[in-house]
């Protein structure tokens, strides 16, 4: 059976969950996933429980069906051979830090000159501009900012943490469906696009009518 994304090739810059579980899905719809990383220790999530036979299942469950490189970002030669992969792939992705990509010779303005029809996706906890921006920060952070923990527990209890990094995940699902509809413009115009997605996005759409009440009060 012939997958959807067969054919679309994506280089890989994401760690952890909210990038690696979007590419994952990627990856299931049958595109080529090359993931990068960075040398000495790659994925931070090699470390994570349960470890068997030196293998973590965290690692394994969001980078299964991937093609995997590891490299010493800081060496030239290693960004001159990552540029020559940017330009026959369709789609990048990376969830550093703001600015670190850019630091390293991949940002937006350099891989769209690189490759005009490329899509390229950032995930961050707070987007790529704005005053929260250059804050990093993962799922419980964001679910924090947004309210969430304070609507789950007790009215009269502590704020309660979710059990599950759903945010993460949420924010995985909306960039592969993003990517998606910029990979179709891709293919209409011959032009990519730059894609900012946050967690915090994803966790105010999770709030529905909660978002408004105050307003609504008021």
């Amino acid at each position: 059976m012939k997958h959807i994304l067969e054919g679309t090739r994506v280089l890989d810059f994401t760690h952890y969950l909210a990038g690696p579980s979007c590419t994952r899905m990627l990856a299931e719809m049958g595109a080529e996933v090359i993931k990068v990383e960075l040398a000495p220790t790659g994925d931070g999530t090699h470390q994570l429980p349960y470890i068997m036979d030196g293998r973590s299942g965290y690692y394994v469950q969001q980078n299964r069906g991937k093609k995997s490189i590891c490299i010493n970002h800081k060496d030239p030669r290693s960004i001159d051979a990552l540029k020559e992969i940017v330009k026959s792939c369709d789609v990048m992705i990376e969830n550093f830090s703001v600015g670190v990509i850019t630091k390293m010779g991949l940002g937006w303005d350099a891989v769209h000159a690189m490759n005009p029809k490329l899509v390229m996706c950032s995930i961050s906890a707070f987007g790529q501009t704005g005053p929260l921006s250059h804050h990093p920060g993962y799922d419980y952070i964001a679910a924090a900012y947004t309210g969430i923990t304070s609507i789950i527990g007790t009215a009269d209890g502590t704020p309660v943490l979710p059990m599950c990094a759903f945010g993460d995940v949420g924010t995985g699902v909306s960039a592969a469906g993003t990517i998606g509809y910029a990979l179709l413009h891709a293919e209409r115009t011959g032009k990519g696009q730059y894609l900012d997605i946050s967690l915090i996005d994803t966790y105010y759409q999770y709030q529905e009518i909660n978002t408004m009440t105050p307003a609504l009060k008021d």
